[in-house]
């Protein structure tokens, strides 16, 4: 009996998360976490229900500026080293966004080792800003070639990270944001003190905050006074900015 070839996995956008404008003015792509190795299909739609509750969020915050937001569903659910698979999978998604929607900004929302994919992607011309919840990163090694930030002048760039996260080195993004601030200003980071990897015990502040910069990044809505603040000090203040308990009851939902 003939083998059956393997089907060639294809990267893709999921559909649009609520009702899709008329007319698109901005795009969101939601890219979930991943593994650091695996050629394992990605983990099901239940796994990235963060990721989704925060896409819903988004969308009806822009509903009346004309936002479509995406999830990325990957090819692989690993980074796979060199290949960076899940980098080059937001690329894709960044140019499928550009043929349907035109010539409109693109804002990559990532988390855990989507986070990561979207620093990478940040270059991507469509690309105005990229938001990195909890990034995983790798350890620095002096052998290795550091993980690049040229790519993300010309963005805005906003970091959070709780700093009890026990799975992604808050240092780390310290770090990177800290090397990026020196290519870019326009560089941020927020941290949700005692908050562990998943951003639990402050969720309701972190999608604010997210809500916050996005809006303000895709549309030129005013930012908030602390991510304004956060923006405009310099290091290490605006990169250890923290997330204030209730940040966000304000905001429209």
């Amino acid at each position: 009996m003939a083998q059956q070839a393997t089907p060639v996995r294809r990267v893709r956008l999921g559909k649009a998360i609520g009702p899709e404008p008329t007319a698109v003015s901005g795009v969101v792509l939601l890219l979930p976490g991943g593994d650091e190795v695996s050629h394992r299909k990605p983990a099901p739609l239940l796994a990235t229900s963060y990721v989704r509750t925060l896409g819903r969020r988004l969308t009806r915050a822009g509903r009346d500026d004309g936002l479509a937001t995406h999830v990325v569903r990957y090819r692989y659910r690993g980074w796979n080293g060199s290949a960076a698979n899940l980098a080059s999978d937001a690329l894709w998604a960044a140019d499928e966004a550009v043929r349907r929607y035109g010539d409109v900004p693109v804002c990559l929302v990532g988390i855990d080792m989507g986070a990561r994919a979207a620093l990478h992607a940040g270059g991507h011309e469509a690309v105005n800003s990229v938001l990195a919840i909890a990034p995983w990163l790798p350890e620095e090694d002096m052998a290795a070639a550091p993980e690049p930030v040229k790519q993300l002048a010309g963005r805005r760039v906003l970091f959070v990270h709780g700093t009890n996260d026990e799975r992604t080195d808050p240092e780390l993004s310290f770090r990177l944001a800290e090397r990026a601030k020196k290519a870019n200003r326009d560089v941020c980071r927020f941290e949700v003190h005692s908050d562990r990897h998943a951003l639990h015990q402050h969720r309701d502040e972190v999608l604010a905050l997210a809500q916050d910069f996005v809006m303000g990044a895709l549309f030129g809505r005013a930012f908030s006074r602390p991510v304004a603040d956060a923006f405009a000090a310099p290091p290490p203040l605006g990169l250890r900015m923290p997330l204030a308990s209730g940040f966000g009851k304000s905001l429209r939902r």
